[in-house]
């Protein structure tokens, strides 16, 4: 996939898609083909940094005892230490309204037995839970600025059920050439990850949040 055909899709997308009062995401998709998602060996669920983040604003919470507290409260935009879990004990309503307000959850490796008990069963099929391959689960001495500054920039990758992997690229109001390096980040990081490359993508399209897709 070529720099110059990705850009011509991003030009074409702007030119067709309504305007709205909102600034839209960009979202990247790409189906896959020849690809048994029920092998489990076969599912793809990874995060991946974007060399120009996606745009807006990414909201971490950390879930964290006393080691991390000050450290916590410095760069996240929420903490919750380990002896207010009990606050959301029980709480369904109030654990569903953290999950969808926050992005990325950040846990201490040594409290996330009581993490797992407390949120566990909300957070678990909203993809929330903290994921040790996004680096969110952490020791109680870890350096959290970076962790927070690379969540910040980073998406997820998945490709579970249908063959096909959506995320978000970044925003409407983005250059696109920024735009185009994002998309081939991400395009080429799944083609290294199909047995056979470029042979297994079917179709790549971009969108906005509210418009037709366009073709790649």
């Amino acid at each position: 996939m070529e720099t110059k055909d990705v850009i011509s899709a991003l030009e074409k997308l702007r030119k067709e898609a309504k305007k709205r009062n909102f600034v839209q995401s960009v979202d990247f998709s790409i189906v896959l083909k020849d690809v048994d998602l029920k092998n489990p060996e076969n599912k793809i669920d990874e995060f991946l940094v974007l060399p120009n983040g996606i745009g807006k604003d990414v909201k971490v919470c950390a879930l964290v005892d006393k080691e991390l507290s000050t450290q916590a409260k410095e760069v996240c935009d929420k903490v919750i230490l380990k002896d207010e879990f009990s606050k959301y004990a029980g709480k369904k309503k109030e654990i569903k309204k953290l999950a969808n307000d926050y992005d990325y959850f950040i846990a201490q490796a040594t409290v996330m037995t009581d993490v797992a008990a407390t949120f566990g069963k909300v957070f678990g099929p909203k993809g929330k839970m903290p994921n040790p391959k996004a680096g969110c689960v952490v020791p109680p001495k870890a350096d959290l600025k970076p962790l927070v500054e690379r969540l910040k920039k980073t998406v997820r990758i998945q490709a579970k059920k249908q063959p096909v992997i959506s995320t978000i690229v970044g925003k409407e109001n983005m250059d696109n050439e920024k735009l185009a390096e994002n998309i081939k980040t991400v395009y080429d990081f799944v083609v290294k990850r199909l047995p056979r490359g470029e042979q297994q993508i079917k179709k790549k399209y971009v969108k906005l949040t509210m418009s037709k897709p366009v073709v790649i």
